[in-house]
C-alpha cells in the first residue's frame, strides 16, 4: 500500500521502522516542526524526522495541517492509508477523508479505557493490571474511532511509565503490521467502542509531581512509577527539590512518621501514611540521576523530614 506516516516522538519510531522494513511504500512523513531542546535550546528534529531522513523519505512539518495548501499537498500523494502515531496535531476532516482507507492510529491503551493524552502514565498510577495498544480508525472525536486490533501486556509491579512506553511502542508496531495485512486482504473487522466503559487520561501537569507523604506507600509507589520519566516525582530534601526516579515498597514494618527518613545500612527508608518506601534512584538540582548508594555516600539523611 501507499502510506503517509504522521508521528513525532520516540513512541512512533518502531512503527515507522516496521513500515520502512516492509513491502509498503511510504510516500511522505508528517511530523511536528523542529523544537528548541537541550541547554543550548538548539532547534532539534523529532525522532521520527531523523529516521525518515535517514531512510530518504520526504518529510513535511506544517504547523497546523489546516491550510488549503497543506491539504492539497497531502491529497496529491493519492495515498491508500494515513497512519497516525502520537503526531501532536488534530487532523481536519479533509485530511481524514483524503486516503482511500482513511486514517488509523496507534493508541497506548486498551480502548475505551484511557482515551486522551497520558494513557500510559494513568494506567500505571491507577494500578491497572494490564494494558496494551489499540489500532483504531481516526475520527474527529478524541480517541473514539472504531477499534481494529488490540495487543495486550501485563503491567509488572515494578514497571515505570518509561518502561511501559517502550514496551507499548514495540507492541504498536506488531499490531500495526497485522492490521495492514488485514486491510490488504479485506478482512479487517471494526468494533465500536462501548462509551459506558470510557475513562479519560488527562494530560499530566507539573503540579502532580509533588509527593504527599501522608499517602500510603502503595499509592506513592504507583505515583513515582507513573511519573517516570515526566514530570518525575519530587519532594523537598533539606530545602532543595529532590526528584525521585525509582522507589520500592519496604515490606518491613516501621514506625517512621510520614516523610521522615532513616538510613538503614545502604538504604534510604522513608515513612508514609501507611508503610515505608525505599528510595532507589534520586536527583538533586543541577546533578545527575544517581543510585541511592552513591547518594548516601555524599549526603547525611538520618532524621531528615521530606516534603
Amino acid at each position: 500500500m501507499k502510506i503517509i506516516f504522521s508521528g513525532t516522538p520516540d513512541f512512533a519510531v518502531p512503527a515507522l521502522q516496521m513500515l520502512i522494513d516492509s513491502k509498503h511504500e511510504i510516500c511522505a512523513v508528517y511530523t511536528q516542526p523542529d523544537r528548541p531542546a537541550g541547554r543550548g535550546r538548539k532547534l532539534t528534529p523529532s525522532p521520527v524526522k531523523k529516521l525518515a531522513l535517514a531512510a530518504n523519505i520526504p518529510v513535511f512539518q506544517p504547523e497546523t495541517l489546516k491550510t488549503e495548501e497543506d491539504i492539497k499537498q497531502l491529497e496529491s500523494f493519492d495515498a491508500d492509508l494515513m497512519i497516525v502515531v502520537a503526531y501532536g496535531l488534530m487532523l481536519p476532516q479533509a485530511v481524514l477523508d483524503a486516503p482511500k482507507y482513511g486514517c488509523i492510529n496507534i493508541h497506548g491503551s486498551l480502548l475505551p479505557r484511557w482515551r486522551g493524552a497520558a494513557p500510559i502514565h494513568r494506567a500505571v498510577m491507577a494500578w491497572d493490571k494490564k494494558t496494551g495498544v489499540t489500532i483504531m480508525q481516526v475520527i474527529k472525536k478524541l480517541d473514539a474511532g472504531d477499534m481494529l486490533h488490540k495487543e495486550q501486556c501485563v503491567i509488572e509491579p515494578t514497571q515505570t511509565s518509561s518502561d511501559l512506553h517502550d514496551k507499548l511502542a514495540e507492541l504498536g508496531a506488531i499490531g500495526l503490521a497485522k492490521v495492514l495485512d488485514q486491510i490488504e486482504q479485506g478482512i479487517v473487522v471494526a468494533e465500536k467502542q462501548d462509551e459506558a466503559l470510557m475513562t479519560y487520561a488527562a494530560k499530566l501537569e507539573k503540579s502532580e509531581a509533588v509527593l504527599d507523604w501522608n499517602l500510603s506507600a502503595v499509592e506513592l509507589d504507583r505515583k513515582i512509577r507513573g511519573l517516570n520519566s515526566w514530570p518525575v516525582a519530587q519532594t523537598l530534601f533539606d530545602g532543595k527539590v529532590l526528584r525521585i526516579w525509582r522507589a520500592v515498597i519496604d515490606e518491613n514494618t516501621n514506625n517512621l512518621s510520614a516523610g521522615k527518613v532513616t538510613k538503614q545500612g545502604k538504604r534510604m527508608v522513608v515513612g508514609t501514611g501507611d508503610g515505608t518506601l525505599d528510595l532507589l534512584e534520586v536527583q538533586l538540582p543541577g546533578g545527575k540521576r544517581m543510585g541511592i548508594h552513591a547518594f548516601l555516600n555524599s549526603h547525611d539523611v538520618e532524621g531528615i523530614q521530606l516534603g
